[in-house]
């Protein structure tokens, strides 16, 4: 019987190759040889590996093939009658292509005609192939002889009262196994008392049946293949994915919605994180932000509490908000990082690629914050609680069951989960259990318990989360998403060799993306429109020179308005602004003639700017106009400073400069801070920053996340496992010519002569050779090595399989043989 190794051995060095690129954790660590390539393609974890992203009609094929087994053999032959004798059958060639996939990743291997099943195979799948059960001359010798007469054992299943039919129909549908009570085994009256008496139904005991005082029966194959007789003995095949029948929508409305959200989802993300710098909110003992936090933040915001924790996670995820360090000894808090300023400065097209991005591959799952564990604990935004490492998979796939379907079509989370349940059925569908369906024979009213579905949930979730951020529109794949996605897809999974010095690719994967999401948003303004009211109108998205300007001179009211008050244009001078500079500010970004009161407003807070100054002494206040410093001894709002008299021009407070600044500005005053030199203190206030959570995750593929062998690595592979396997086959088996020189006619000093003729011919040559010694305690050994050196008494080789030099005393080499 040939082995899974022995095929191995028998493939050129391109097929070995190609099981490899299909199968790369085979490799992880490289194996010794070809045997133990053999045994871990067959083991239980590689094994699931390889079977979890197959679809669902490729898994029942491998079910046919389970069942047509004779001997461990079957054959294509066998398995295409079994196959197409449904009410629909598949094409011959489909099922030849699942065949031909499954030999591929050696779940099957061996000739058409000669098929065997990896060992590793029925480990870990169903012990019932295609919901059939074992044939009865496993299960009951009773049985047996019934299923051996088919006129009889037709008889006796349309003999079957209406009760326990039905039994035999729910069984036959799959799995075999019932979960039944002992009474209802032993009463003939009941359904299956009466089943079991005819032996339609055989009582089993150990793997399948159910704990307690109840048991388990199960039906017989070639019964099974009976009920089955109208639908095909495998059942209902589903060679097509299912065609859910979506909503279409235009593109262009599509991708005007999408657009619209994409613009909402980069401003709602920015004003999360200046919230947070505002107010950085501490990071809990157990991790993550308090819901007290979380409800502030989406009510600053405008967006509800899951919105919330979407946007801040792809933040986190993103790497713009980060932890303050623990170790400086202040509490820890969460604040954006130095990679904000830099994001914030980006258009919105680049801005959202980058959200996009981090999203799709972050192993984190907003959608269960606010939820609870098993112990009752509410899961927080950022908590640890909330990593699941198989949600990119997840969200990835679901997109592209969107991205398969055509342009505009809308599909419900529904639908795209019995897409993917065709598409990967071990993955996000239910597989076929090995345990019984369930109560039968008068116990089908008891109701069944709900578990709970995180696949469901998942992709409900995932849809939510890209409408959220702008991926789809109306409920479809926006035309740019679909772009990012590919691009993503192809730079994921291109091979390195192509390109290896990367002077193809020069653009960034989303490039396209970018250029065509900014072909749909409002093109960025340089200008506002300044209105009497003194607030400015953006006419659409600031660029971000123009941004960082209104930031600082303008208070927001909503979206694309601004209010112009005292307090913004005191904190425009306090960053370095001149009134005269305010002026041709205005003056060079307004559309629209400035108001006469703005530019009054202007010149009175800049000459009310400066008339105070603040040092350090714990903090001094000096002034030449002295009618305004009694004004401040006389003013019960500044008590708190405990402000003194120095000199006519100065006072001075106990606390700090910072203070002293911040309580004169909150009654009212315009003072500026001053060095030691006197000179005033201006520049922009330096907005707290923490470093990054985590590092940005890493762009996986949107395929099947494996690794990408490359083919030079591929190859050294094939070549380091045939070097290892040939040396470990050739140290096992001594060849027989060496063994033929021990046993021949000549003297033991002729075959010494003999064998130096040999070892200095192969030093001229640098050739192999077996040679044959007697080791140190008397025993004869033989060893496959390049001689070096013949002298001194001494044969000097090289042993290739060890890399390693070994010396020979030459009194004790008694053959030695090249090698063939």
């Amino acid at each position: 019987m040939a082995t899974l190794a022995d095929h191995l051995r028998a493939l050129p060095d391109d097929g070995v190759a190609a099981l490899l690129r299909l199968r790369p954790d085979l490799v992880v660590p490289v194996p010794s040889d070809l045997s133990a390539l053999a045994l871990r393609a067959q083991s239980r974890v590689s094994v699931t590996r390889a079977l979890d992203p197959l679809d669902r009609f490729t898994l029942e094929i491998l079910d046919a093939l389970r069942l047509t087994r004779t001997d461990d053999v079957t054959s294509v032959d066998a398995v295409l009658p079994l196959v197409t004798g449904g009410r629909t059958p598949p094409e011959p060639d489909r099922v030849r292509a699942a065949i031909d996939r499954l030999r591929a990743l050696f779940l099957v291997y061996g000739s058409p005609q000669a098929l065997r099943v990896a060992a590793g195979v029925d480990e870990v799948t169903s012990p019932y192939p295609a919901g059939l059960g074992r044939p009865a001359a496993d299960l009951d010798a009773e049985a047996d002889a019934l299923c051996a007469d088919p006129s009889g054992l037709r008889r006796t299943v349309l003999a079957a009262p209406p009760a326990a039919r039905a039994v035999l129909d729910r069984l036959s549908v799959g799995p075999p196994l019932g979960a039944t009570s002992a009474a209802a085994v032993e009463d003939p009256d009941s359904p299956v008392g009466w089943l079991v008496s005819r032996h339609l139904l055989v009582p089993v005991t150990g793997a399948g049946g159910v704990p307690g005082s109840g048991g388990s029966v199960e039906l017989p194959r070639e019964i099974g293949l009976l009920l089955r007789r109208d639908i095909g003995p495998l059942g209902p095949l589903h060679p097509q994915p299912p065609a859910p029948e979506a909503t279409g929508q235009s593109m262009k409305i599509v991708d005007s919605a999408g657009a619209g959200q994409v613009m909402a989802a980069v401003r709602n993300v920015e004003d999360l994180l200046d919230a947070i710098a505002a107010e950085p909110t501490p990071v809990l003992k157990s991790g993550g932000l308090g819901i007290r936090d979380v409800r502030r933040l989406a009510k600053t915001v405008g967006v509800d509490e899951s919105a919330t924790a979407t946007l801040i996670e792809t933040a986190a995820a993103a790497g713009l908000v980060g932890e303050t360090d623990p170790d400086s000894g202040a509490e820890p808090r969460f604040l954006p990082t130095p990679g904000y300023d830099h994001w914030r400065n980006l258009p919105i097209a680049s801005r959202w690629v980058h959200l996009i991005r981090s999203w799709l591959a972050m192993t984190r799952q907003p959608g269960l914050a606010g939820r609870r564990d098993e112990r009752d604990r509410l899961l927080g935004v950022l908590a640890p609680e909330l990593e699941r490492i198989g949600a990119p998979a997840l969200r990835t796939a679901a997109l592209n069951v969107l991205s398969d379907a055509d342009p505009g079509a809308a599909l419900n989370p529904d639908q795209v989960l019995d897409v993917l349940a065709w598409r990967s059925p071990r993955r996000f569908g239910t597989a076929t259990p090995a345990r019984p369906a369930g109560p039968i024979g008068g116990d089908e009213r008891r109701p069944a318990t709900p578990t709970p579905s995180p696949t469901r949930d998942g992709v409900g979730w995932a849809l939510t989360e890209a409408a959220l951020l702008g991926l789809t529109g109306m409920g479809a794949l926006t035309g740019y998403g679909r772009l990012l996605l590919t691009e993503l897809s192809g730079a994921a999974g291109r091979d390195p060799d192509e390109d290896p010095l990367g002077l193809a690719g020069t653009q960034a994967p989303g490039s396209a993306a970018i250029a065509a999401l900014d072909g749909l948003l409002p093109a960025p303004v340089d200008h506002v429109l300044l209105q009497a009211d003194l607030t400015a109108v953006l006419p659409g998205p600031a660029e971000p020179e123009l941004a960082a300007e209104l930031a600082l001179i303008g208070e927001p009211e909503s979206t694309n308005v601004l209010r112009i008050t005292a307090e913004s244009l005191r904190r425009a001078l306090d960053a370095g602004y001149t009134a005269a500079e305010l002026h041709a500010l205005f003056a060079r970004r307004s559309r629209t003639p400035v108001p006469q009161g703005l530019t009054y407003l202007i010149d009175d807070v800049a000459r009310r700017h400066g008339g105070l100054r603040v040092g350090s002494a714990g903090g001094y206040l000096r002034s030449d106009d002295e009618a305004l410093l009694v004004e401040l001894l006389a003013d019960r709002r500044l008590s708190h400073l405990q402000l003194r008299r120095l000199a006519p021009t100065v006072l001075i407070t106990p606390y700090a400069s910072t203070r002293l600044l911040g309580g004169l500005r909150e009654a009212g005053y315009s003072p500026v801070a001053e060095d030691a030199s006197g000179a005033a203190v201006l520049a922009r206030p330096k907005s707290p920053r923490a470093p990054a959570r985590r590092a940005p995750a890493a762009i996986r593929s949107l395929g099947d996340g494996q690794v990408r062998l490359t083919q030079p690595r591929l190859a050294s592979i094939v070549e380091q496992l045939r070097r290892a396997d040939t040396a470990v086959r050739t140290a096992r088996r001594p060849p027989a010519g060496l063994r033929a020189e021990r046993t021949g006619t000549a003297t033991p000093a002729q075959a010494h002569i003999q064998a130096m003729a040999v070892l200095q011919q192969a030093v001229r040559d640098k050739q192999r050779v077996w040679v044959g010694y007697v080791d140190a305690h008397g025993g004869t050994a033989a060893r496959l090595v390049r001689p070096v050196s013949v002298g001194a008494g001494y044969l000097r080789a090289e042993d290739d399989r060890t890399e390693t030099l070994h010396t020979f005393a030459l009194h004790r080499i008694t053959a030695a043989v090249v090698e063939e």
